[in-house]
């Protein structure tokens, strides 16, 4: 008999699926191969935004929304390079994983409000704070207090090997190299993507591959590596999501909710460059291809006063990274700019706002309002947050083989498998990070639970 039900690899998004198997009674082994993970993790980083299509939350607010909605904005997004089986399964399963994250792990889930770009309606769930930290917090204090699960930091899998009857053996190494193995009946790899791997970025993300790393320093490619040894695919290793607003001093982020709130984005001369409402993932690449790869976020103190329920936007300011000013032509000697050229661009963009242009120079048709002194200016640089390709996988979050076959046993989530934003950085959606994550892995479960006929999930 193995000696757990479940082997997980990764105490990040991974963590749904082991308190999603240990609700259905399962037993469960939680390995996580970095110490600082509840900080570190590429969950910790997140903004802690998940998309839950016709959630209660949703109809609370009286938005209508629904898993069809959610597909065809990601078909638009994704120009229908979206996998259609993980896409179809995550539309599915946002709305009940928001609403168990609520009332199974007890996290304090609400509807963010904010109009992200490429969602027709708000639909993206947080935590107070919108901090990855927070949630992933109230994922591990779950854990730690469920009896059928046990959390093994750190300690890294490194090997798997077939057992027989479809379990596997794994080997687990500590840092100091102590190793010992166990055997499970299945195995989820959710252990991040490839990100940390200079050498795998530059090979399939070249566009980005010069960009600030901003993410987990243990997301090297590690399911890639065991699920291939196995004979899994791999699919769109080519996606990752980006972000251009990452602040250049405070090394967090600025948030995207700055510019739907109205924050328009200049390079290092004052010139615009493109619609920032098309999304923050590709507009790191549009950034990194900028005189000097940096730009500023102009924002006034409105959207400042708005913003600071958002934690990350909190330590920009507490960094001291904002440079303010009563004047445009101040602030711009601030940013150093010239003032004529930062004068039209704020015009241009305040000509929509007002009602005056239908759309302006760059593209833009929707800037909620004018920019208003006193003005603040962000300098920001762009960055790789996490990659969106992995391990082939099917609704049920199973490991394929190239044949489109499941691999007995072996599931993927999360950066360790393929995501729902197509190709590239322009198909990511906000909360399109973390609901593969938490969302494949509660599917794993899910599955895993239907194979043992005497233990069902309850509702």
């Amino acid at each position: 008999m193995p000696d757990v039900d479940l082997l997980v690899a990764g105490a990040g998004g991974g963590l749904a699926g082991a308190l999603r198997a240990a609700q259905a009674g399962l037993d469960v082994v939680v390995a996580e191969a970095d110490p600082h993970h509840r900080r570190g993790s590429n969950t910790a980083m997140s903004t802690a935004m998940v998309p839950g299509p016709g959630s209660r939350f949703q109809r609370a607010a009286g938005i209508e929304d629904s898993p069809e909605r959610f597909l065809a904005d990601v078909a638009a997004k994704t120009r229908g390079q979206a996998d259609p089986a993980v896409a179809g399964t995550l539309a599915r399963v946002g709305a009940p994983l928001v609403e168990w994250l609520a009332d199974h792990v007890g996290l304090p889930i609400e509807l963010a409000d904010v109009d992200y770009p490429g969602h027709a309606v708000r639909r993206v769930h947080t935590v107070p704070g919108r901090h990855g930290s927070a949630l992933l917090r109230g994922l591990v204090e779950a854990a730690e207090a469920s009896e059928r699960i046990d959390l093994l930091v750190p300690a890294r899998l490194v090997a798997l090997a077939p057992a027989g009857a479809g379990a596997w053996r794994v080997r687990l190494r500590r840092p100091d190299g102590a190793e010992e193995e166990l055997t499970a009946r299945s195995v989820l790899l959710a252990t991040g993507g490839y990100g940390a791997d200079p050498t795998l970025v530059a090979r399939h993300l070249p566009e980005i591959a010069g960009a600030a790393y901003h993410g987990s320093e243990y997301a090297t490619g590690d399911a890639l590596r065991l699920g291939s040894a196995h004979g899994a695919a791999v699919s769109a290793l080519d996606a990752y999501q980006g972000h251009a607003g990452l602040s250049a001093a405070a090394r967090t982020l600025v948030t995207w909710t700055t510019v739907m709130a109205g924050a328009v984005v200049v390079d290092a001369d004052g010139h615009r460059f493109g619609d920032e409402t098309v999304g923050y993932s590709e507009y790191a690449a549009m950034l990194a291809g900028r005189p000097g790869a940096r730009g500023w976020v102009v924002l006034d103190g409105r959207i400042d006063a708005a913003t600071q329920g958002f934690l990350d936007y909190r330590h920009v300011v507490e960094a001291g990274a904002l440079r303010w000013a009563g004047t445009v032509p101040e602030l711009a000697a601030r940013i150093g700019v010239d003032a004529e050229v930062l004068q039209g661009e704020l015009d241009d963009a305040a000509a929509v706002a007002r009602g005056e242009a239908v759309v302006d120079r760059v593209g833009r048709r929707h800037v909620a309002a004018a920019l208003e002194p006193p003005f603040a200016a962000v300098e920001i640089v762009p960055a790789l947050f996490h990659t969106q390709g992995g391990l082939a996988v099917d609704e049920h979050a199973r490991a394929l083989d190239p044949a489109g076959r499941p691999l007995g046993g072996l599931y993927a989530s999360g950066g360790a498998a393929v995501g729902m934003s197509g190709h590239g950085a322009a198909g990511y959606l906000a909360g399109n990070g973390l609901l593969p994550a938490l969302g494949l892995a509660y599917r794993a479960a899910d599955h895993l639970a239907s194979a043992h006929a005497e233990k069902e999930i309850p509702a």
